[in-house]
């Protein structure tokens, strides 16, 4: 049996696997470390890093791992309540000017592009202004991003009515919205997906890669519990394969990479990045949960 690194570089999303990063602060050093040190992993997501002696010991830790950067936007959105499809104009600037701090640490930081998620649904009768909002956006970062490494800028798609409530949203809307920074001739675009986010979103797996085949760049492999609102790691929570009322496990992810080959989304000359979107629950060891997802993609790939 082939390597998955043949078709894919596995990563993970740092300041998911120890959250206590998400802020830009905390032992970001010593957890990269933890990171960098696994020659499982080709590729790591990376978000802020306030201090600049810190950033600096960081670009250097993960230049000599050879390991490929991309970077989340999504926690200093979040974590400052900012929407960059605000139908406020001031609003929306702030969110945008933060994605554009974003773009020039990750270039700082060798990273090969930013994902970040559009605000908040307004509704039914806001909603298509928001989106020519969004585009907006998007459109500004392209540019930006040209002329900053000419990193990729991607925008993840979320569930639209249970924790992050984003315009994107269904992927009928991840769709359309890519199709039209597309026409825009915005080539350095693309969406990124979750497999932890599909049951947040109401879609099958194979709904999901279908209907945004085309446009997907990069994808994450993680679990959610919906079903079970009682249940610690319910939402947007990602947590470990195989928990309690979890919606995804092997069977769930070899079915994801499966659709991925069906779309070509694996054909590209320039192999994406897969990475582990996994979080400790409290009381949880970070190591654990981090091998769990490792041996579930094993398992996975085994049986395709």
């Amino acid at each position: 049996m082939e390597l998955f690194q043949k078709y894919f570089k596995p990563g993970i999303i740092h300041f998911m696997a120890f959250p206590q990063t998400m802020r830009g602060e905390g032992p970001i050093l010593e957890t990269l470390e933890e990171i960098v040190s696994d020659e499982f992993f080709s590729a790591i997501e990376i978000s802020w890093i306030k201090d600049e002696k810190i950033r600096e010991e960081a670009r250097k830790l993960i230049e000599t791992s050879g390991m490929t950067v991309a970077y989340g936007a999504q926690p200093r959105l979040l974590t400052q309540n900012l929407d960059i499809s605000s139908l406020d104009e001031a609003t929306r600037i702030r969110a945008v000017e933060e994605v554009k701090r974003s773009i020039e640490e990750a270039e700082y930081m060798g990273a090969v592009g930013v994902a970040f998620l559009a605000g908040k649904d307004p509704g039914p009768e806001k909603r298509e202004l928001a989106k020519d909002a969004l585009v907006k956006s998007i459109c500004e970062l392209c540019d930006y991003a040209k002329a900053h490494g000419n990193l990729r800028i991607e925008l993840e798609v979320f569930d639209f009515d249970v924790e992050k409530n984003s315009l994107v949203g269904p992927s009928t809307v991840a769709r359309e919205i890519a199709q039209r920074i597309r026409r825009e001739r915005k080539d350095n675009f693309g969406l990124l997906i979750d497999l932890s986010h599909f049951p947040q979103q109401y879609e099958s797996i194979r709904d999901a890669v279908y209907t945004t085949a085309g446009y997907v760049t990069h994808v994450h492999l993680g679990n959610c519990i919906i079903k079970d609102k009682s249940l610690p790691g319910y939402g947007d929570q990602h947590p470990r394969f195989g928990i309690k009322g979890g919606e995804n496990g092997v069977k769930e992810v070899r079915e994801f990479l499966r659709a991925l080959f069906d779309v070509g989304f694996f054909d590209s000359q320039d192999k994406p990045i897969v990475s582990f979107e996994v979080k400790p629950l409290p009381g949880e060891n970070p190591k654990a949960v981090i091998a769990n997802a490792k041996r579930t993609l094993i398992e996975a790939w085994a049986e395709l």
